[in-house]
C-alpha cells in the first residue's frame, strides 16, 4: 500500500510517500522558520498563510521524488489534531479536495501518534509493547504503547513542555528560535555542574515540569546579567542537562514501574544530542533496549503521519467529509 502522508500542524509543510508503514520513497519538508524567528515564536495567521502557499508545491515534489502519480497513491493520511486550528484546515481540507478529485480514501492521522510510530521506519523497529516519550515544542508527555491504536498516558508535564523551556530560555538568552539547536550548540562546549538548575517532581512521580527551571534561568540572568563567552556555554550546558536529567530518569523510571524493556524517545527535542546520548546511558546501564529515531524523523514530517495513517487504517478507521480537525486530540 503507497499512502501519501500530509502535515501542517505547526510551522511546517511536509508531504511523504511511503510504502506499506515502513519504506519511506520520498519525504519534503517546508520550514517556517525564517518567518516566524523575527517574532520570536509561531504566530498562527502566518503558519496557516504560508501552508496554503506551500502544501501543493510540496505535495507535487514528495510525489516526484517518489516517481509516483497520485494514480499510484492508495490511502491519503493527514494530521487531523493536535495542533493549530488554521494550520491543521489547511492539510485537512487538501487531503479531502485530492480525495474527492481521485477517489482515493483518506485518514486522519494523530500527530502525536506520528511521533510515537515514526520509529517504526527503522529497519530495527521495536514491537509493541513498548514506552514512549514524545517530546517536542507543544508537548511532553509518556506513553505506554500496549498495541497500535492502544496508548495509555503515564507521564505528563505540568507546565511548559520541554521546547517551550528551550525557546524562553533562549529569549532569555537573546538566542535566535527555536532554542533548541542554538542551546545544544553552545551546550557542547561548556560546563553541565557550572550553574545547579533545579530538578522537579523527584521520586515515583512520572510527571515533568520545567516552569521553575526556565524561572530560575531568568533569575540567573537578572542577578548576573546575560552572560558571554564561556559563561554563556556553561549556562546552556546547565540548562540543558537539568532538562536530560530529569527526562531521562522519568523514562527509565516509567519502564521499572511498569515493567518494560524496550524505549522510544520521539519528537522535535529527541533531537538534542545531550538527551539521545543520556536516555541511551540510562537504558543501557539498567539493562533496556533504547530507540532512537534519526534526527530527521523526530521533527515534523509527512512520513510519520503516513505510517499513523496507515496503521490507523489497518485497524479499520475511516475519513469522510465530516471529519473536522481537532487541535485539542488526545491520544490515550
Amino acid at each position: 500500500m503507497l499512502v501519501l502522508g500530509l502535515e501542517t500542524s505547526c510551522d511546517e509543510t511536509a508531504a511523504a510517500v511511503v510504502e506499506d508503514g515502513r519504506r519511506v520513497l520520498s519525504d519534503v519538508v517546508s520550514t517556517q522558520v525564517d518567518i516566524h524567528r523575527r517574532w520570536g515564536g509561531v504566530v498562527p495567521e502566518l503558519a496557516s498563510r504560508n501552508h496554503i502557499v506551500q502544501v501543493m508545491p510540496v505535495v507535487h515534489e514528495a510525489l516526484t521524488r517518489a516517481d509516483k502519480t497520485l494514480d499510484d497513491i492508495d490511502l491519503l493520511a493527514v494530521t487531523s489534531g493536535p495542533g493549530l486550528i488554521g494550520a491543521l484546515l489547511v492539510g485537512l481540507q487538501v487531503a479531502k479536495g485530492l480525495s474527492l478529485a481521485t477517489g482515493k480514501p483518506f485518514v486522519g492521522a494523530n500527530h502525536l501518534e506520528g511521533h510515537l510510530l515514526a520509529i517504526r521506519l527503522l529497519e530495527d523497529a521495536p514491537a509493541p509493547p513498548f514506552l514512549g516519550l514524545v517530546v517536542s515544542g507543544g508537548h511532553t508527555s509518556l506513553y505506554e504503547v500496549r498495541d497500535y491504536g492502544n496508548y495509555r498516558l503515564v507521564g505528563r508535564t505540568r507546565d511548559d513542555a520541554a521546547g517551550e523551556a528551550y525557546d524562553k530560555t533562549a529569549r532569555i538568552l537573546g538566542l535566535p528560535y527555536p532554542g533548541g539547536q542554538p542551546i545544544d550548540e553552545l551546550a557542547q562546549k561548556g560546563d553541565p555542574e557550572a550553574i545547579r538548575f533545579p530538578r522537579a517532581l523527584p521520586g515515583d512521580n512520572l510527571d515533568v515540569s520545567f516552569s521553575g527551571l526556565k524561572t530560575s534561568v531568568l533569575h540567573h540572568v537578572q542577578k548576573h546579567g546575560v552572560p558571554q563567552g564561556q559563561a554563556l556555554h556553561d549556562l546552556c550546558a546547565s540548562f540543558q542537562e537539568a532538562v536530560a536529567d530529569v527526562l531521562s530518569k522519568k523514562l527509565v523510571a516509567a519502564a521499572k514501574k511498569l515493567g518494560h524493556t524496550q524505549l522510544v524517545l520521539c519528537g522535535g527535542v529527541a533531537a538534542n544530542s545531550r538527551l539521545r546520548a543520556l536516555c541511551k546511558q540510562r537504558a543501557e546501564e539498567r539493562g533496556l533496549r533504547m530507540f532512537l529515531p534519526p534526527v530527521r524523523l523526530c521533527t515534523d514530517n509527512g512520513a510519520m503521519i503516513a505510517v499513523a495513517g496507515y496503521e490507523a487504517w489497518r485497524r479499520g478507521l475511516r475519513g469522510d467529509f465530516r471529519l473536522a480537525a481537532d487541535p485539542a486530540w488526545r491520544m490515550e
